[in-house]
């Protein structure tokens, strides 16, 4: 939800559709960051130690580390949560209805 909520503030749309659909969204190195992101999950064309490389020399080591920080900390999410049995918040739930309609889940 903070995408969305970060949009309304910003007065920017975004389609949350668009990464299911394929579509990368227009975002600068969209098709890299999605190629990297599959690749981590093992769904992708090409190999995470290949994505590595090439996010680094295009992106640089810094932005390596923080795209990888980012995709470690969302699967972390899960594995964490999920096992435990943590229940969802009422208000969490409700506010996510539209969204997971919207995308098919």
């Amino acid at each position: 939800m903070l995408l969305r909520a970060s949009g309304q503030h910003d007065e920017a749309d975004y389609d949350v559709v668009a990464p299911k659909d394929g579509n990368v969204g227009g975002g600068a190195h969209g098709e890299l960051l999605v190629a990297f992101v599959d690749a981590t999950m093992d769904i992708g064309d090409r190999s995470t130690a290949d994505m590595r490389g090439e996010a680094g020399q295009i992106l640089g080591d810094t932005a390596l580390v923080d795209i990888a920080a980012v995709i470690a900390t969302f699967e972390a999410i899960d594995r964490i949560v999920d096992p435990t049995g943590t229940p969802l918040h009422d208000f969490k739930e409700e506010a996510t209805v539209d969204l997971c309609r919207e995308i098919g889940f």
